[in-house]
């Protein structure tokens, strides 16, 4: 509600209407001209007055339809002292204080010398309803006459108030990521101006911490899975991230990444909650049940931090130190640790060690077959693959550190990298080629592809796979 000076309403010029009232008050008190001026604002309006600043004296030339009339009068001696006692009846009471004030005659004539025209919105109790009106207030030529026109804008406030929420609702759809719902890159960006700008300024900044969250190996899920396990690898991460930090706000960066800012209780428990969610994927890396999600955090330092980015930079730094970790843990602890196994491998260990090469020389389709109990480091190889290799035996402890001596030294660092890199997660070894030394000493291009079964708790079990020619 409130008072504006604007141009044009409803398709109606402020020139236009003005050409309108001249043209009839030139002509005096023609009853005649002042009939035509009012059907002609009859189009637009649905009540119009017509005062006599001296006398005060006022008539209606158009008018509001009977059943919402409210016994407002046609015509009077006093149009302001009038208007103040009817008011009340019809105007809404919280827009009253508002409307009486611009009915003050003085205020009202102050304001029309100066512009000739103004306008105020206001509502109306119409027989119990509530209903929007716009009232123009225009001062005739020979400043004596001032003339009211009232419209009825309903329609118009429902279709701005329609608009406005169209508006705001694609400003929360800009702001918001379409996967998972949650904050987006557009409203990290306008979330750090904001800080930034108080940085800058001097201003007293509020502790805060930034979490850089990364979900693990999701070029490996598209890859392999397919798009669609992609994206729900991202919607469960979301739903992990969102959990442990539910009182900062979230948002979604990048493909996989996300990033937490972390304030007031959660910037209190920062460091709990950095395990927290480090010990959550740790544990959904083991049972392969969840999301993996490397993260690393970094507390805003004013003596060192010139901005959100610099924080961003430590704390992204510390992520990959994270991912790093949680690549290269329990695989490779696990595979490591097989050289110093002294135990003998119990006889009932290698009887399914037996069933399971079974079934994988079964399914193989041809090449050489391997597999190894990675409890025991003791493994089982095929025998043409011992025969054209020259090693010790289909059974063999250390066999991986065996294999080793018969690749060529150039090759080495690409296949241990490979193997490395399905011990750390991904699970699998595709198409890497080296060349290997046969019994007569030649060497052959060969390709390896390899997997991991692990136990229920996600530790790994057996290293196995088919060793093929190129």
């Amino acid at each position: 509600m409130g008072i504006n000076d604007g141009y044009g309403i409803m398709g109606v010029s402020y020139s236009d209407m003005i050409f309108c009232i001249k043209g009839g008050v030139a002509m005096g008190e023609n009853q005649e001209a002042l009939s035509q001026m009012g059907i002609t604002l009859a189009n637009h309006f649905d009540c119009v007055y017509y005062v006599d600043i001296v006398t005060g004296s006022y008539r209606e030339y158009v008018h509001l339809n009977e059943q919402t009339r409210n016994d407002i009068p046609k015509s009077g001696d006093d149009y302001f002292a009038d208007f103040r006692f009817h008011a009340p009846k019809f105007v809404y009471i919280d827009d009253l204080d508002m409307v009486m004030r611009a009915h003050d005659k003085s205020i009202m004539l102050e304001k029309l010398t100066k512009n000739n025209t103004f306008s105020m919105v206001f509502r109306l109790l119409l027989r119990g309803n509530i209903e929007h009106v716009r009232i123009i207030y225009i001062m005739c030529e020979d400043k004596k006459h001032i003339i009211f026109c009232l419209e009825r804008i309903e329609e118009e406030i429902r279709q701005k108030k329609e608009l406005e929420q169209d508006l705001q609702s694609a400003k929360r759809m800009a702001r918001l990521d379409e996967l998972t719902g949650i904050r987006n890159k557009n409203s990290f960006m306008e979330y750090t101006a904001s800080i930034n700008a108080r940085i800058s300024s001097g201003q007293p900044v509020q502790p805060f911490a930034i979490v850089m969250c990364d979900v693990n190996d999701l070029k490996h899920i598209n890859d392999t899975r397919g798009h669609a396990f992609g994206d729900e690898a991202i919607q469960k991460a979301s739903r992990m991230v969102c959990k442990i930090f539910h009182r900062s706000p979230v948002f979604r960066v990048g493909g996989d990444e996300f990033v937490a800012i972390l304030v007031e209780d959660d910037y209190d428990e920062r460091e709990g909650l950095l395990s927290k969610i480090k010990e959550e994927s740790l544990a959904n890396k083991k049972s392969r049940t969840g999301p993996v999600v490397a993260c690393g955090m970094a507390e805003y330092d004013p003596e060192r931090d010139k901005n959100i980015e610099d924080v961003c930079q430590w704390a992204d730094a510390q992520m990959y130190l994270d991912k790093k970790e949680l690549k290269s843990s329990h695989f490779i602890d696990g595979f490591n640790t097989m050289d110093i196994i002294d135990t003998p491998i119990p006889e009932e260990r290698k009887h399914i060690l037996d069933g399971m090469f079974g079934a994988l020389l079964t399914v193989a389709g041809g090449g050489y077959i391997y597999l190894c109990d990675m409890r025991y480091d003791f493994s089982r190889w095929s025998l043409p693959l011992i025969v054209d290799f020259n090693l010790e035996s289909e059974y063999m402890y250390h066999a991986d550190r065996i294999w080793q001596n018969c690749i060529h030294p150039d090759d080495l660092e690409i296949y241990r990298k490979a193997v490395e890199d399905a011990l750390c997660g991904k699970g699998l070894l595709n198409s890497v080629y080296y060349r290997a030394r046969l019994a007569n000493g030649t060497y052959v291009t060969l390709t390896t592809r390899t997997f991991i079964l692990s136990d229920k708790d996600g530790v790994p079990e057996y290293f196995g796979g088919i060793i093929l020619h190129k």
